[in-house]
């Protein structure tokens, strides 16, 4: 059950196109929050909203804020937008969105193809990967042309990613695409399957990412993580004729030993949920590290059934350097998990080397 309490909007912090950052007064105190415009529509100074606080009381990280479920000076407002796909099935904030699929849209012949043709596809697992591989592959080749396809495996609305806004900003990312019960990006498509064909045939992509939005679910159990959606997905490129790169999440600095070297979720994701071969890129690294890590993938046998390609980069700290894009993950800079954003940037490598050597495929593909 959700918690809700009713609030007095008091200053309007920072906006833009969907999504405003308010700061609220609250059984006395001012609080911090968020309005998602899609959803709950504008929000002025003295408006009478009521919050969901849930994530604030469990004192939740990426999801920990309260959010506008109603605006009560909305309250007699009717949709004009188009479209008859609901995202957020069944729940009472149910929104509908002109899918790319449906006969309404202008792209629905496009959509009807089936085949990616071969096109590159890096798959991911945390949202912190996306801007390593963008920035490193418009670095060496600002010409390719890069669509981004959001999951529902973490945040459902593109506009809470500050990350998606720069990206776009700079340039660095060209389309969006938000998948299953994500919703807000340039193009909405009701699944992963369709969100890749609408990548190549209607956002011209030249090479695609699939990672899942902010935040992520895990549970310290073998399969109880949304982040496992990255064997499904490497399943779903290979299904429709792509060709898969898989940026294994690798760290040093994190004191969970599940996650220590190569993470549990890339053991699990590309051993168990991935039933097809996937090129998976390593960065080099110092001797003692590759050691742990090439042990924990024979262990998992992901090197035998996988293609893993060591790749040289001194592309993707300077690339990330160059457009200033201050990321973290899990709250650790660039410095301190250099080989965690050295690997995305290795698969965005690859991809370009994909695109140099038309119609050729990967070993075991």
């Amino acid at each position: 059950m959700i918690s809700i309490k009713e609030g007095t909007v008091t200053e309007i912090v920072k906006q833009r196109k969907d999504l405003t950052e308010i700061k609220v007064k609250l059984e006395g105190e001012i609080c911090n929050a968020i309005n998602l415009g899609a959803l709950t529509g504008d929000v002025v100074v003295g408006d009478k909203v009521v919050l969901n606080t849930t994530a604030v009381e469990l004192n939740l990280g990426t999801g920990g804020k309260h959010f506008v479920l109603w605006n009560l000076r909305h309250h007699a407002k009717k949709t004009s937008e188009a479209g008859h796909i609901m995202k957020l099935r069944y729940t009472p904030l149910q929104l509908k969105i002109l899918s790319v699929e449906e006969q309404g849209s202008p792209h629905h012949k496009a959509m009807r193809n089936t085949d990616l043709n071969g096109m590159p596809v890096i798959v991911g697992s945390l949202h912190s990967q996306l801007p390593a591989v963008v920035a490193t592959i418009k670095q060496i080749d600002s010409s390719v042309r890069i669509a981004y396809i959001m999951t529902d495996g973490g945040a459902l609305p593109i506009v809470f990613s500050d990350l998606v806004y720069e990206l776009k900003r700079l340039n660095l990312v060209d389309a969006t695409v938000t998948v299953g019960h994500a919703f807000g990006g340039d193009y909405e498509a009701i699944n992963v399957y369709s969100g890749l064909i609408a990548a190549k045939y209607v956002a011209k992509a030249d090479i695609t990412v699939v990672v899942m939005g902010p935040g992520i679910t895990g549970t310290d159990t073998p399969l109880g993580f949304s982040g496992i959606e990255q064997g499904e997905i490497i399943n779903a490129v290979h299904a429709l004729n792509g060709q898969s790169i898989a940026i294994p999440r690798i760290s040093f600095n994190d004191k969970r030993e599940r996650h220590y070297g190569v993470s549990h979720h890339t053991l699990t994701s590309l051993s168990k949920v991935a039933l097809v071969s996937s090129v998976v890129t390593l960065p080099e690294m110092s001797t003692d590290r590759m050691e742990i890590v090439n042990g924990q993938l024979r262990q998992s046998g992901i090197n035998s059934k996988h293609q893993v390609e060591v790749i040289s980069n001194d592309e993707t700290l300077p690339a990330l350097e160059a457009y200033d894009l201050k990321v973290t993950t899990m709250g650790r800079t660039v410095s301190e998990e250099q080989e965690f954003f050295k690997a995305a940037g290795c698969a965005g490598i690859y991809a370009l080397g994909l695109l140099e050597r038309p119609g050729e495929k990967f070993a075991g593909s």
